[in-house]
């Protein structure tokens, strides 16, 4: 407990009755001559009553003499209030002396509560008017609330208020203060010594005017005195030292404002930017999904072919620049919650479906749309060229079956057997019975027409009326020449038991020729057949297929010259028994000589149908060829990604050097890979030669072009990533002041202890359970199990570094608000930058307590929100 009176060098006296004073404070004897010099009284009255009056107009009242109006206690108890800031107990209101010596005592205790040793002043005395006690008690007031906190290099109250003067006028020729006394307060106030009087007088003028420190003392009593009151020196001048004190703390609070702000102002921007570019690409993915969902099918392959040429622009023009713009949504993000952490701020949490992880789920969805798609295109491809062989092949059998139907319904319901004689009757029956053999034959052919059509109807054919109408009339021709054929017969037969004489060797020659000119015109049908083969396995099987045709060319040739041979000896036999005979052979019209040049034609179409089998082969072999080129390539570039990939992984684990270093070896890492791109895109021209031959599989390689893409942009992704951690630690340390030193030791212990953190903190002095669940709770906070080199080192920094916190920002407020609870539009824009000040204003909300006034601000809840609750 500090005893102010013992550090005082003079004693005030009542009736006799000294006040203590220590004789080690005794300055010379001269002091102890002036000790009740009328002059000090006089200069104390004054100055004290002065100071009083500063701290009670805050309460709107004053005082006029200070021995008469503390005598009831109440001013007294409300000066204490003012200038401590706590309410001390309640007055008692009476006017006897016993009332007023019971608030005079609840000062005094409230004094000595402030540990004050009160030394011989009674409440009776105050009470009774008292003037030197009465002084004696302001004097220790002014010791106990405006001197003692005064603190100059370690050194305080009368010392540290002594030393800041002397300090002040350190820079003045010919100055060395040493105690309290006129030549100091003339050089405190930039006073001149040729005229005291004038000087004094405009320095007091000012003070009050600017620094509203009224005026304590007349420049008169000064300057008339041989020496001045050394405790009114003290009482003036410790209102200067807390008038430029409160100014150096305003404007320390200015500064701590105006950084924060601007931190706050740039994450703002930086969220911003994010917001901006998170809404443009889930816009373009918006827009594009549909577009790859859209499964409308064309009708023809062109349309489709085109379909698929805009896919491939999409995949190489379109995409890439939006993969490139991900990847730095994700950069930006991470640098910003970098820097929010750095700056102690609560993390971003951008707009409702604009987070990272709504963007990936977007962008998930979009490659899922984008391989479905591409997998409908060749899908509907494959659909349209297989519609495009079958109407192919419809046509042609349409075409020969109608060819052969021509004439046919009007030559079985002509009536030539009722005027014909018997041989031409059998005859017109014979030939009535090849033909049913013929029709019998070409019923296969009426049903491979009919299959096709269903085919064509069941694959959704563009064109399947026409195909339906056309397969109908062949249909229900069919229908009609079965009833003919049967009716013609049926009259036939009536008239057979008129008519014996038959030649039976036309009718053998009819017979004969009958399968044998279908077996033709089959085998040039086969022979013009259009086919469609996928690999070299196939156009095999149909090289193979054609060369067994082949060697059954000679036994068809023999029964060709069989069936010559029945004609030939049909002449013979006529010429032998001179028979005339009438023309051709009534039971056929396959002349021999359409047989020879049907024959002669299938002898054309084998080796046409060689030379298309060539092609073909030749084809697929140059696909072949387009297969193992691609995969050649393929199974050089996908084994090095995944090297790539390790090798990042690795590096990110044993990076020597500077920060700096370390991301200049990345950067140039990263060109190398950068510089790796033509083979991707040589890779991706392969793959569109590929897609153009309508190649659909490879069994060279198990490497997919989409794979190799994801791939490929999983490595971009990855390395950017790298380097942007690297960046992330440099800020993190040029923010916090980790040396290299510090951030090596960090990268060694939390590699060496890789996959064990608690043993990485013991080895960095953290031990306990409840200290490591602790920080697990600040490294981890999803409870992941795993902790990122980026986590530990935030959390490191915050370890051993200061930052700005909410309190400290509350209090520097607080000190621009000349510690009110509130503050005004005027204030912050006297003490802060203009444009700091008017962001500030822009977003404190209305202050509304009891002791508001208009335009408060609440700067408190402002300060919460830069922070977060949390912090508070």
């Amino acid at each position: 407990m500090v005893d102010y009176h013992a550090s005082n060098n003079q004693a005030y006296s009542s009736g006799g009755q000294s006040v203590y004073m220590d004789p080690r404070e005794q300055e010379n004897d001269w002091d102890r001559d002036l000790l009740l010099d009328p002059a000090w009284e006089k200069q104390q009255r004054k100055t004290f009553t002065a100071w009083c009056n500063s701290h009670l107009r805050k309460a709107g009242t004053q005082i006029e003499n200070i021995e008469e109006d503390f005598r009831d206690g109440l001013k007294l108890m409300l000066l204490l209030e003012v200038i401590s800031g706590e309410r001390l107990p309640k007055p008692e209101r009476g006017k006897m002396r016993v009332h007023k010596i019971n608030n005079v005592n609840k000062a005094l205790d409230f004094i000595a509560s402030k540990g004050v040793k009160l030394v011989s002043i009674g409440a009776e005395e105050i009470v009774d008017g008292n003037a030197k006690m009465t002084l004696g008690m302001i004097w220790t007031i002014i010791l106990r609330f405006a001197i003692q906190d005064i603190s100059v290099e370690e050194t305080s109250a009368k010392e540290g208020l002594l030393l800041w003067c002397q300090r002040k006028t350190a820079p003045y020729k010919n100055v060395n203060v040493q105690n309290f006394h006129i030549r100091y307060l003339r050089v405190c106030l930039h006073t001149p010594r040729d005229d005291p009087l004038t000087n004094l007088n405009n320095a007091f003028e000012v003070a009050e005017k600017y620094l509203d420190i009224p005026k304590m003392m007349d420049a008169e009593d000064i300057v008339g005195t041989l020496r001045p009151d050394e405790k009114a020196i003290m009482t003036y001048v410790s209102c200067f030292y807390h008038a430029f004190s409160g100014a150096q703390k305003a404007e320390t609070a200015a500064n701590r404002i105006c950084k924060v702000l601007a931190v706050n102002q740039e994450n703002e921007h930086l969220m911003e930017d994010y917001e901006k570019l998170a809404s443009d690409l889930l816009e373009w993915i918006r827009r594009t999904i549909p577009w790859l969902e859209n499964r409308a099918p064309e009708k023809t392959m062109a349309e489709m072919q085109q379909k698929l040429e805009d896919f491939r622009d999409y995949r190489r023009v379109h995409k890439p620049p939006k993969v490139q713009e991900k990847c730095q949504l994700e950069i930006n993000f991470n640098t910003l919650q970098t820097k929010l952490r750095l700056s102690n701020r609560p993390a971003f949490m951008p707009s409702e479906g604009r987070m990272v992880s709504d963007i990936n789920g977007s962008w998930h969805n979009l490659e899922g749309a984008e391989k479905g798609y591409e997998e409908w295109l060749l899908n509907e491809i494959r659909r349209l060229e297989r519609l495009d062989h079958l109407a192919e092949k419809f046509r042609q059998k349409a075409t020969i079956h109608e060819s052969w139907t021509d004439g046919k319904e009007a030559m079985l319901t002509q009536k030539d057997y009722e005027t014909a004689s018997l041989s031409e009757v059998k005859a017109l029956l014979r030939k009535h019975e090849a033909f049913e053999s013929d029709l019998a034959a070409h019923q296969d052919r009426v049903e491979q027409i009919a299959a096709i059509a269903q085919e064509l109807n069941e694959l959704d054919y563009y064109d399947s009326p026409s195909v339906n109408a056309r397969c109908q009339k062949i249909c229900e021709q069919w229908d009609a020449l079965g009833s003919l054929t049967q009716s013609r017969r049926e009259s036939l037969e009536r008239t057979e038991k008129q008519l014996e004489s038959i030649d039976e060797l036309y009718l053998e020659y009819a017979k004969r020729a009958a399968p044998f000119n279908n077996w033709m015109e089959g085998a040039m049908e086969d022979l013009q057949d259009m086919f469609i083969v996928h690999n070299i396995d196939e156009i095999q099987g149909l090289i193979t297929a054609h060369e067994q045709f082949k060697s059954t060319l000679p036994e068809a040739n023999k029964e060709r010259e069989a069936i010559q041979a029945i004609q030939a000896e049909v002449q013979k036999i006529a010429q032998y028994n001179g028979i005339k005979l009438s023309g051709s052979n009534p039971y056929t019209t396959i002349t021999p000589k359409s047989i020879d040049s049907k024959w002669d034609k299938v002898e054309q179409l084998v080796p046409k149908r060689d030379q298309a089998l060539q092609e073909e082969l030749a084809k697929q072999q140059s696909n072949d060829h387009l297969r193992r080129k691609f995969a050649s390539q393929a199974n050089i570039v996908g084994p090095w990604i995944q090297t790539k990939m390790e090798e990042i992984g690795r590096i990110s684990i044993e990076m020597n050097g500077t920060l700096e270093d370390q991301l200049v070896n990345l950067r140039e890492y990263e060109q190398s890979i950068i510089e790796y791109k033509p083979n991707i895109d040589q890779l991706e021209g392969d793959h569109q030669l590929i897609q153009e031959a309508l190649i659909f599989d490879n069994k060279y390689t198990s490497y997919t072009m989409e794979h190799l893409r994801v791939g490929w942009e999983q490595l971009l992704t990855t390395i950017a990533r790298t380097i942007n951690e690297i960046e992330n630690q440099i800020l993190t340390r040029d923010a916090k002041g980790i040396s290299q030193e510090q951030l090596h030791e960090y990268r060694t212990s939390f590699n060496h202890f890789d996959k064990e953190f608690k043993a990485c903190l013991i080895s960095l002095g953290y031990d306990g359970d409840a200290e490591f669940n602790r920080i697990m709770g600040i490294v981890d906070p999803n409870n992941s199990g795993a902790v990122t080199f980026q986590a530990f080192i935030d959390f490191m920094s915050r370890e051993t570094t200061d930052t700005d916190t909410a309190d400290q920002v509350i209090a520097s407020f607080k000190i621009l608000a000349a510690d009110k609870n509130f503050i005004t539009p005027e204030e912050l824009r006297r003490e802060l930058p203009p444009d700091q000040a008017e962001y500030c204003i822009a977003r404190m909300a209305p202050y509304t307590g009891p002791d508001a006034v208009p335009g408060a601000l609440d700067y408190m809840s402002f300060s919460t929100a830069l922070y977060g609750e949390s912090d508070l």
